[in-house]
Parts: C-alpha cells; sequence; structure tokens
C-alpha cells in the first residue's frame, strides 16, 4: 500500500539503497532525474552535506536558489525515487523548470509510485509556505503528465525549447 510510503532527507543510513537506486538508473541508461541524482556519491557524507547547504542556500551558484531534496522510499527503507523541491523560482525557473523535479527509478514505474511521490511532495511545499506550484514536464512524457494531472496540475501553456522539444507548465494550487 502506497500509504507506507514515505518522504526523507538524504541521510547516511541509506546509502547502501540510494547506490542500487542509482545503479537502476545507471543500467536503464536513462537521463537521470531530478538533476540531483547526477551527483556522485563517492563521498556520500559529502553529498548529504550538499544537500543540507542547499535548504539553507548557502554556498549554492549564483542564479540558484534554496531547495530541498528529498528521497522517495518504502515501508523497508528502498529509495525508490528522488525530489527536488525549489523554495522559490527565478525568472528561467519560472519559465523552464519549475518548483519540482521527480524521478522514480526506471524498475519501479508504473505502479503509481509517482503519483504518490508527487502528492507527498506538495505536503512539503505547503510546510514551506508555497501555495501555487509550477511543475513542467515534455510533452511526450505522458507518465508525468498523467502524475501532474492527477495531483491538480493544470496546463497553463506549451513551449518550445531551442532543440524543439515541448515542454509544457503546469499549476498546482495547495491550500
Amino acid at each position: 500500500m502506497k500509504e507506507n510510503y514515505y518522504l526523507t532527507k538524504p541521510i547516511e543510513e541509506l546509502e547502501s539503497s540510494y547506490c542500487f537506486f542509482l545503479n537502476d538508473w545507471k543500467q536503464s541508461k536513462e537521463k537521470r532525474v531530478p538533476w540531483v541524482i547526477e551527483r556522485d556519491p563517492t563521498h556520500f557524507k559529502e553529498m548529504i552535506s550538499l544537500f543540507e547547504e542547499e535548504v539553507r542556500g548557502e554556498n549554492i551558484p549564483e542564479n540558484w536558489v534554496p531547495a530541498s531534496t528529498f528521497w522517495y522510499c518504502s515501508p523497508e527503507n528502498e529509495v525508490i525515487g528522488v525530489v527536488n523541491i525549489r523554495h522559490c523560482l527565478t525568472e528561467e525557473l519560472l519559465r523552464t523548470g519549475g518548483h519540482i523535479g521527480y524521478g522514480i527509478k526506471p524498475s519501479m514505474r508504473r505502479k503509481g509510485h509517482a503519483t504518490r511521490l508527487l502528492n507527498l511532495s506538495l505536503e512539503e511545499c505547503q510546510k514551506l509556505g508555497l501555495k501555487k506550484i509550477l511543475i513542467t514536464c515534455d510533452k511526450e512524457n505522458e507518465g508525468s503528465r498523467k502524475t501532474i494531472q492527477h495531483n491538480g496540475g493544470q496546463m497553463e501553456n506549451e513551449f518550445v525549447e531551442n532543440d524543439g522539444n515541448i515542454v509544457q507548465r503546469y499549476w498546482i494550487s495547495i491550500l
């Protein structure tokens, strides 16, 4: 039952599970989403520290915003997904990135996990005081589009990136 799945801040105790999560992505040869899972976990404790600094907006690159990263886990503490929540938006994020980037490891897709992950992410957004959440997805990504819509996403518009990719922009209002 998905209601027993949960979000946790990245913690050292889940290092092994997180590495299995990353290996699933590597084997699939897919682009890793969200971008935070591109980080090298070799120095795991340092990676965790980077996540903690980002929450506080410390030592982040210019034009970046504070962000919270959470791991989506099974009741058995298996890392299944990752979400990165930006606390505010720059002009660029307002146009192309949105507040939330998330991903479920390839071997666990089409089981309702993305919908649950996004639902839990919206609860975290509410804790941050966000009331209107922007989420974007590629037009061709039917799974992500359905996940966003299932969580109340209303499409505002589409735009074409320089490479011709069409991105859809969805807003979700939370109270």
